[in-house]
């Protein structure tokens, strides 16, 4: 539902919130966990332009997760609190702020579950290509949500350094493998959809309701080791080619910030089967989201943007992944994480990931420096920003996901 907290003439006494180019308006107000200073317990903290605002003091928040197991009204409710607290100055309010250059930042809340998903056409149908020239896409691609079950342990805040991982690497198909650093590092640019309040054992939640059991977005870097992954998929799908780290940006970018960037879901090709009954409805949940990926090498003294993609143009939807999820009975609980998988586009610039984006290395990236980039290098620091724009709305946006890659030893 759109409100007064999303008018664009909304102004914060928070003086950042108010210029044009700041990912954190009045409009926005993402949470995140934070310590301010090493071995401080974890607090709730809602960005305003530069500012933290210290939301366990001011709202009585003792974590993210309460957040997360709030009914969606509760969800709005507190929003209008916070609005109102940052947009009407009250004595002391000063003293819960402080700049967010000085927070410590923790993951949003304990994650007990992630799943990621593969829900772009796109990348599905390049990544296929490669390796089924004549038959990119499986059977079942269009009539379901695609998904594995990942490792929650593995999660690590933006900012945290990603080792090389090693794994057993085959040439050919038929093996035999060697143990060995990967060769072949990627990463892929996703949105992450944190979840709550969730669903007891063995009661679906139906699409009527899927959007009031998504919280909010972040951005989320599923790194995979793609020589690993080749030789183990078959027959299970992803394992140690991608439990050794995902990293998410520090942000929740709540859906009811997101309100003014709701779309329908683009129109599904013609010929292509319409969605089950239990994928069918719900209200317009495509999001207006502008991805990008940035690389710089160790050599380099400020990154390059590399790709550009928009996160509307998936052919499975939040909900309908979160209803899917259910289908079977499977509960949901508040904190869980889940993945849209790689985010691609029709174009070559719109390519979430190395594999895509140089034909799996066969058409090299180059750098401003002279370097190519296949995969990824030690050293190397990947970078995703993610913003939405509306006309008649303030730009909001998902801040940053980082990461630099360090070797195996």
């Amino acid at each position: 539902m759109i409100d007064h907290t999303h008018d664009p003439a909304l102004k914060s006494w928070v003086e950042s919130a108010n210029v044009a180019d700041t990912d954190f308006p009045i409009q926005n107000l993402p949470f995140a966990t934070y310590r301010r200073f090493p071995g401080d317990s974890p607090r709730a903290g809602v960005a305003i332009g530069d500012q933290m605002l210290d939301a366990t003091a001011a709202f009585q928040l003792a974590s993210l997760r309460d957040v997360m197991a709030m009914t969606r009204a509760e969800r709005l409710s507190l929003r209008h609190r916070i609005s109102h607290y940052l947009t009407t100055r009250t004595a002391g309010a000063d003293e819960l702020l402080f700049p967010i250059a000085a927070a410590c930042f923790e993951l949003p809340c304990e994650i007990g579950d992630y799943t990621d998903f593969y829900a772009s056409i796109h990348h599905a149908t390049n990544v296929g290509r490669m390796f089924r020239p004549d038959n990119p896409l499986l059977p079942n691609y269009k009539w379901l949500p695609v998904g594995y079950h990942g490792r929650a342990s593995s999660i690590v805040v933006s900012g945290t350094p990603i080792r090389r991982p090693s794994g057993q690497i085959a040439d050919s198909p038929a093996g035999p493998p060697v143990y060995g650093p990967t060769r072949r590092l990627d990463y892929e640019l996703e949105v992450g959809a944190f979840l709550g309040p969730g669903n007891p054992l063995g009661r679906p939640i139906p699409m009527v309701e899927a959007a009031g059991h998504i919280v909010g977005v972040c951005l989320l870097n599923d790194w995979s080791a793609r020589d690993i992954q080749t030789w183990e998929y078959q027959p299970l799908g992803p394992f140690l080619a991608k439990s050794f780290a995902t990293s998410i940006s520090p942000w929740v970018v709540t859906m009811e910030a997101l309100e003014p960037f709701r779309r329908m879901p683009e129109p599904r090709p013609e010929g292509d089967p319409q969605p089950l009954p239990h994928l069918a409805g719900g209200s317009p949940d495509a999001l207006g989201i502008t991805l990008e990926v940035w690389l710089r090498s160790a050599r380099m003294s400020s990154p390059i943007r590399v790709s550009r993609g928009d996160f509307a143009q998936l052919y499975w939807t939040l909900s309908q992944m979160v209803a899917h999820h259910t289908s079977n009975g499977c509960n949901l609980r508040p904190g869980d994480l889940i993945g849209s998988g790689t985010v691609s586009g029709p174009e070559k610039e719109n390519r979430g990931c190395l594999l895509e984006l140089t034909r799996r290395g066969a058409e090299p990236l180059e750098l401003p420096t002279g370097e190519q980039r296949r995969f990824l290098e030690d050293g190397d620091e990947v970078i995703f920003r993610g913003w939405c724009e509306a006309p008649g709305y303030r730009r909001i946006g998902l801040g940053e996901c980082r990461g630099v890659i360090s070797a195996w030893n």
